[in-house]
């Protein structure tokens, strides 16, 4: 059973990931270089890390410079992030369960390459599923769009365009009662209420804090929440608490507006009308 995704630690905070973070949540606007090492002094990143992240971000093609030493994400980068950058509308892409399932047989694709394993868990897992046999994953059929939808997804996020994606609803008895069990609707309950009363605790003290402080804070806390609602499940009644894990998005929405507010301080920028 897999309820939480790993929390995210300081130490896994690159340079890169750190530049990648900031242009995603000034969604379109451009940063500085110079904006971006004073962020990541922040956290203990140095100022050649930075420098040397930006040129490797814009060799890829995931960044582009506006200006000189000014950049934003560049259309390729978008379109890969698209499913972590629309995290604030997640819970649009639910609709009513009947019972029920999405299931994606990636039995006969290949196992020896590490790499585009990982990107295949990645995708899978994204979007809920979990694995009731080897090569054999399922999710409730709850996702907005049905099963082209659901497919187009997985491929864009990196599953294989061969891997079988259809609809099930007669498993047999064995099988129904493990997949049930695949997901731990009690421990995302208790994630939704423990991890929305940790932000909104943040939230009223926030103002009390030192600029950088409050920054780094918003940051580190910030990425652990986003993480907890883009990996969500997304699962139906009464499989969860709906309402919890809709209380705990809120929650997080409004927690990214109140860092974002921070940050714009810190980049010297005004507040949002």
């Amino acid at each position: 059973m897999q309820a939480t995704p790993p929390p995210i630690t300081p130490t896994m905070l690159t340079a890169k990931t750190l530049i990648l973070d900031l242009l995603l949540a000034i969604e379109g606007e451009p940063l500085s270089a110079r904006e971006a090492i004073s962020g990541a002094a922040l956290l203990g990143i140095r100022e050649n890390n930075v420098r040397i992240a930006l040129m490797r971000l814009s060799t890829e093609g995931l960044i582009e410079a506006v200006d000189r030493g000014v950049y934003r994400l560049s259309g390729a980068a978008h379109e890969l992030a698209g499913d972590v950058a629309t995290w604030r509308t997640i819970e649009s892409r639910t609709r009513p369960w009947t019972g029920g399932w999405l299931v994606v047989h990636s039995g006969p694709l290949g196992r020896s390459d590490r790499k585009r394993i990982g990107v295949r868990t990645r995708a899978l897992e994204m979007l809920g599923f979990r694995a009731v046999d080897p090569g054999l994953e399922v999710r409730p059929d709850n996702i907005e769009g049905g099963i082209d939808a659901v497919r187009t997804r997985l491929v864009k996020l990196g599953l294989e365009a061969e891997a079988a994606v259809f609809v099930a609803s007669q498993f047999d008895a064995a099988r129904s009662a493990r997949i049930v069990a695949l997901w731990d609707g009690a421990a995302l309950n208790t994630a939704y209420r423990r991890l929305g009363r940790e932000l909104q605790a943040w939230m009223q003290r926030a103002g009390k804090l030192e600029l950088e402080v409050a920054a780094r804070e918003s940051l580190l806390m910030g990425r652990k929440a986003i993480r907890q609602v883009v990996f969500d499940p997304l699962l139906p009644a009464p499989m969860v608490d709906v309402d919890a894990r809709h209380a705990f998005f809120e929650t997080v929405r409004a927690y990214d507006r109140a860092g974002q507010a921070i940050w714009r301080q810190v980049r010297g920028l005004p507040p949002l009308a």
